[in-house]
């Protein structure tokens, strides 16, 4: 195995950097240098780290299937997404391990997210949607769409999945967000992971007693036969829950707000609403367009790999930037500007390799729903503000909006 090298990190660019105010929906200046520096090139990161970035669509989809670089975050080398001081090391279940064992606890779970079981809950989805735009219409002006569509939504839903009691969700939201903060420090990150794993485990113990027809239940099992512990379970069940709702929340009000700044998308998308291939296109090129994970999936190397005519040594840290892929102009032509028609099945919303979002499914069915429910229901649905005073969140490594207020 190689030796890191060391890199004189006085030349290179600061990373990360925020996304602009002035441009909240697009990239910052800092990361068009990037990509302009070529498709692999060095940062300078926290506390004089100097980890490569992949800015390029082909390199990242290679890079993210190749075998040579570790999702384990306990390498020394490891880049990580938030300062030294704020990283805490709490276990994250199988987003962080590398194969077999990575493949072995994701069969597990991966059955629940399969698209016939995922089609499956449409219409549940569907209902859900509706019953919470019909709160919404019937309480006060303005409305916060988080509030009262974007979060309830999908943790309805990743709730019943898992088995966990939906009355418990401003308990797990509250610790989510200081789980996904990026200014949160060590202390209260392990604090409320622990929180989520002593609250998931106690739920296991008790599928365990009394099984049901849930995720939970199954993990359960897994407990009894011995091939998990139940601290791997709760674990499991925390990644679940906070991936399960955190991010489509996000992506539903961030994709509101965008569509609204863009009413000739607006229209192409209630024009589609009983067209569901539209539809389905339409949510991939809001996935391509906003790239919620902006602060890039993280990653060690095992072993010296020559890419883009440059050579990242065993132990350096690799970040591949997933917003920059999504906007790179040799797969998607002006990918600058929002265009629902445009195929954008390409994107890397979700990643790549056996580390893909498991998720995936049951995201894009989320929002095939509620979006088209949302708009139809509230045809005159626009922002109860300018835009530059909706709080965005530049603090968090999931990007969206604290909040979106609403009127019509």
């Amino acid at each position: 195995m190689s030796t890191v090298s060391p890199v004189d990190a006085a030349d290179l660019p600061d990373f990360p950097h925020p996304r602009s105010p002035a441009c909240p929906f697009g990239l910052s200046p800092e990361m068009r240098r990037l990509a302009e520096r070529g498709p692999v090139s060095r940062v300078r990161s926290w506390g004089g780290s100097t980890p490569w970035v992949v800015t390029s669509h082909a390199e990242q989809k290679a890079l993210l299937a190749d075998s040579r670089l570790s999702a384990d975050f306990s390498h020394p080398g490891f880049p990580s997404p938030v300062p030294p001081q704020n990283t805490g090391k709490a276990d994250m279940s199988f987003v962080g391990m590398d194969d077999p064992e990575h493949a072995r606890l994701r069969r597990m779970v991966s059955g629940a997210f399969t698209v016939r079981r995922v089609e499956a809950l449409r219409p549940r989805v569907r209902e859900m949607t509706e019953r919470c735009v019909e709160s919404m219409l019937g309480g006060p002006k303005p409305a916060d769409l988080m509030e009262a569509v974007a979060l309830p939504i999908p943790s309805m839903v990743i709730s019943e999945l898992l088995g966990v009691p939906y009355r418990d969700h401003d308990f797990f939201q509250t610790n989510s967000k200081t789980l996904v903060s990026a200014v949160a420090d060590t202390g209260a990150r392990q604090a409320a992971h622990a929180r989520l794993a002593a609250y998931l485990d106690d739920l296991v113990g008790a599928k365990i007693a009394r099984p049901g027809d849930d995720l939970l239940s199954r993990l359960g099992e897994r407990v009894e036969a011995g091939e998990l512990t139940r601290r791997q379970a709760a674990t499991m069940g925390v990644l679940l829950l906070l991936g399960g709702h955190e991010t489509t929340a996000n992506m539903i009000t961030l994709g509101t707000l965008l569509l609204l700044q863009h009413p000739d998308q607006l229209a192409r998308l209630r024009e589609a609403e009983a067209d569901t291939e539209v539809i389905a296109s339409a949510v991939e090129e809001l996935l391509r367009y906003l790239s919620i994970v902006h602060l890039g999936r993280r990653r060690t190397a095992l072993e010296d790999i020559e890419i883009a005519g440059q050579t990242i040594r065993a132990g350096e840290g690799v970040i591949l930037l997933g917003e920059l892929a999504n906007r790179d102009p040799l797969v998607f032509p002006e990918p600058d500007t929002l265009d629902l028609a445009r195929n954008a099945r390409r994107h890397q919303a979700f990643g790549g390799g056996s580390h893909h979002c498991v998720g995936q499914p049951l995201a894009r069915m989320e929002l095939q729903v509620v979006y088209p429910v949302l708009f139809r229901r509230i045809p005159t649905l626009r922002l109860a503000t300018d835009v530059s005073q909706v709080p965005f969140k530049y603090d968090a490594v999931i990007y969206g909006v604290h909040e979106l207020p609403v009127t019509w």
